[in-house]
């Protein structure tokens, strides 16, 4: 361990530290942003310093809830995420939203802007807004998003909302990094077995159905289907899917825009991490994720490495031509360049 925090700070990377920790409200706010850009940088140089930035910003994190949201798009979870997001801050609490928008295929940029969709809430000081491109990633979620919800839980952030694209492997990757993830479903997307695939389920601690007030004979219809499924499933697969220790996954039904149900919601996410708290699977599935993220860091190093080795990268073309060519066998060709792979 001593190892990993030996690289010191430089002065500036040590003022953003304090005033991510203890700054005013604008000053941090700038902190925050400079900080997870920072995190986000792809160059060597930076890449250090952001390494011994975030091992010192290590110790004052981990003390917020962590609440992953994802759906379809066009289910509303930017109107929920910001509607939620009042709400607690007329509670007193601090919330911070990364927001994870698709990525052009041109620009590299974000598409949908969901800070510019979030307009009361971007607006509130005890709010911080980060939207970032998913750079084509499968997850929908940000490569550095983690990295990012340390961050906000070290300026004193206590709710942190993950909102994803909500395509592909999205509700895995979010699933893999917070404490509890929620499903937003639509009261009538047409083919109903859509709304309760069972992988999708198995992940979901809390599904809402929201746009209720669209069709409320539909959201009822759909709130019940998808409770049975649950009960069908048993507890995220668990054999003992009647402990009363273990969460059981609740099936709500709100409308984000008028902001009715808020209220339930946030005293069954409470009810949740009460109940994950008290039986210690959170500090489990943190530890969990802790160790998962640390291997999906080094697997992805290991591919950027492995391409940027000079023998692989001499070799690459001509094998795979030959492979596509059907010269050389896929699982032979790729013995072959990971025998001219060379850790340094």
């Amino acid at each position: 361990m001593n190892a990993m925090t030996e690289t010191p700070l430089v002065a500036a990377d040590a003022l953003l530290l304090e005033q991510v920790t203890a700054g005013t409200a604008a000053p941090r706010r700038r902190a925050i942003a400079k900080t997870i850009t920072l995190l986000e940088s792809t160059r060597a140089d930076h890449r250090l310093r952001a390494d011994a930035l975030l091992n010192a910003l290590l110790p004052h994190s981990g003390r917020s809830l962590r609440l992953g949201i994802s759906g379809v798009p066009g289910v509303g979870k930017s109107t929920f995420i910001e509607a939620l997001g009042l709400h607690l801050i007329a509670q007193g609490h601090r919330v911070a939203v990364l927001a994870i928008d698709p990525s052009s295929s041109v620009s590299g940029g974000s598409i949908l802007g969901d800070k510019t969709r979030m307009e009361q809430l971007s607006v509130q000081e005890a709010a911080y807004i980060r939207p970032s491109p998913s750079s084509g990633n499968l997850g929908g979620v940000a490569e550095r998003t983690r990295e990012a919800m340390l961050v906000c839980e070290a300026a004193g952030y206590d709710v942190v909302i993950v909102e994803t694209v909500g395509v592909g492997q999205s509700e895995t990757a979010v699933h893999g990094m917070t404490d509890m993830f929620c499903l937003l479903q639509l009261p009538n997307a047409g083919d109903e077995l859509q709304a309760i695939k069972k992988g999708v389920m198995e992940l979901a601690d809390l599904v809402v159905i929201n746009k209720a007030d669209l069709d409320e004979h539909a959201a009822i219809r759909a709130r019940a289907q998808i409770t049975s499924s649950l009960r069908i499933y048993g507890q995220h697969g668990h054999a003992d899917h009647l402990d009363e220790t273990r969460w059981q996954p609740t099936v709500l039904q709100m409308s984000a825009l008028k902001s009715t149900g808020i209220t339930e919601f946030w005293q069954t996410v409470q009810r949740y991490r009460d109940l994950q708290t008290a039986s210690g699977r959170l500090a489990a599935r943190r530890h969990a994720q802790d160790e998962a993220w640390m291997w999906e860091r080094i697997e992805s190093g290991l591919r950027e490495r492995f391409r940027q080795h000079p023998a692989v990268r001499q070799a690459l073309t001509d094998t795979t031509d030959a492979v596509r060519q059907g010269r050389a066998a896929a699982s032979v060709a790729a013995r072959r360049l990971l025998d001219l792979f060379k850790l340094t």
